[in-house]
């Protein structure tokens, strides 16, 4: 087949493609960084034609043109399967809305329930010599997605990392319908962060020392993951491993530093393995064509039977609040809508199930409210409205710069004086007191 003389009979112009939504359809705007440029603009340009288009995608680095439009409920809804700071400020304009749902059931859900899918919009990577377009650092869930797609018009970036390794990490221009050859926008980037605070270097440094050599590591997002990830490219452990739901620049310093090998991965040996990626350019350009990363669909790394076979998984994550039962809240701040459930669920769980396994929900003991007060991270009860992310039951480690405790096993009153023991001391007597009042505190216990 001659690939070339396919691709040329299939260009066309996003004006053109944006013709295909209607009224009342569905249409998947990928995710992350290779949510589309121009076909955005020209189907937000059509917006007077149409009403009820249902949009979904997540991780946005920009509002989309399609959200901006006068009336935008009226036209357009963006439904995002996990939030960014953008989308998190969309939902006070009335068209914006959460999909719960925990991130490694996305390929499923797409296969087995959701609704079919007229039109998909999304980036790629130029088409290589075998007529493959490659997602980018975003095999996740779109090859599932695109099963239930009837019309797929792709938007060739030149700045698209080719993310290789895996499986279902890019489409066959067989299966396209259309190709627009967009105007190359730089990949939307999130900040390296800046200087770890003095809080997440002491968190830090907790977490550090319970990671043994060969260890094989997952961190989420934030600033205390990333300074987990500088601590250990300055440390001197050796032989790890990578197998994470989102790919981080702290792994690129890591890996820089000469820290990770995969040499003791029982499986994926070698590979650092990954569902999306996100970050700074720096992290695009180790990302391109690097043999030694491993794209691959979310339903493959965020499995807690896939995890499980990886001795001393390591699984870093953060929190908003925790309460004295040991219930996490990662995802929302009592009624405010934050980011999603994403992986951190499954990552505790499988971290459990790993030999050697141990699962870290870290965070700050307190935070300074607007008003300028000091407010506790560690409450009685979680605000009401919280959404539980990590049930009491699956917590394993929670850190913040005045402790770690261990929630396994531990009944409510021993819960309860672990995590007063890593509260800020400011909050430990009004803690001690609500304690008692839920019958969670054994007067024996020290206070």
């Amino acid at each position: 087949m001659d690939y070339q003389a396919l691709y040329q009979s299939k260009l066309t112009t996003p004006e053109e493609a944006a013709k295909a939504v209607q009224s009342g359809d569905w249409v998947d705007y990928g995710w992350c960084t290779n949510t589309p440029e121009l076909l955005d603009q020209a189907l937000a340009a059509r917006y007077e034609e149409l009403t009820d288009v249902k949009l979904r995608g997540g991780i946005l680095f920009h509002k989309p043109a399609v959200m901006a439009v006068p009336d935008v409920a009226e036209h357009f809804t963006w439904n995002s399967w996990h939030m960014s700071g953008v989308e998190r400020k969309m939902i006070a304009e009335g068209a914006t809305f959460y999909a719960p749902i925990r991130y490694s059931e996305l390929p499923r859900y797409y296969r087995e329930n959701a609704a079919p899918i007229h039109v998909a919009f999304f980036q790629v990577a130029p088409m290589d010599a075998h007529g493959w377009f490659n997602f980018g650092p975003n095999a996740s869930h779109l090859s599932a997605m695109l099963e239930r797609t009837e019309l797929v018009f792709v938007e060739v970036n030149q700045n698209m990392p080719r993310c290789l390794g895996g499986t279902e990490n890019g489409i066959h221009i067989s299966q396209v319908t259309g190709i627009i050859e967009g105007n190359n926008p730089t990949i939307g980037q999130l900040g390296g962060g800046g200087e770890p605070s003095e809080v997440d270097k002491a968190v830090a440094k907790l977490i550090v020392e319970q990671i043994p050599n060969g260890a094989c590591l997952q961190l989420g997002i934030g600033g205390m993951p990333n300074a987990v990830g500088s601590m250990i490219a300055q440390s001197d452990l050796k032989d790890l491993g990578v197998h994470t739901e989102m790919y981080v620049d702290a792994f690129v310093d890591i890996a820089k530093a000469g820290k990770i090998t995969g040499a003791h991965k029982a499986i994926d040996k070698g590979r650092q393995v990954y569902a999306f990626g996100a970050g700074t350019q720096k992290l695009y350009d180790y990302l391109n064509d690097n043999p030694e990363c491993m794209s691959a669909p979310v339903d493959y790394t965020n499995d807690a039977r896939t995890v499980a076979l990886l001795d001393n998984f390591i699984s870093i994550n953060n929190a908003v609040e925790l309460d004295l039962f040991g219930q996490v809240a990662s995802e929302a701040a009592g009624t405010r809508h934050i980011s999603g459930a994403g992986g951190q669920l499954d990552f505790v769980m499988g971290a459990y199930l790993s030999k050697g396994g141990k699962s870290f929900i870290c965070c700050s003991s307190a935070m300074k409210g607007k008003d300028g007060t000091l407010k506790s991270r560690i409450r009685p009860t979680l605000a009401e409205g919280s959404i539980i992310t990590d049930t009491r039951a699956n917590t394993h480690y929670l850190v913040t710069e005045y402790g770690m405790v261990n929630m396994k096993g531990a009944s409510t009153w021993e819960r309860a004086e672990r995590i007063i023991s890593i509260a800020h001391p400011d909050f430990r007597d009004e803690l001690v007191a609500e304690a008692e009042k839920l019958h969670i505190w054994r007067r024996s216990n020290k206070r």
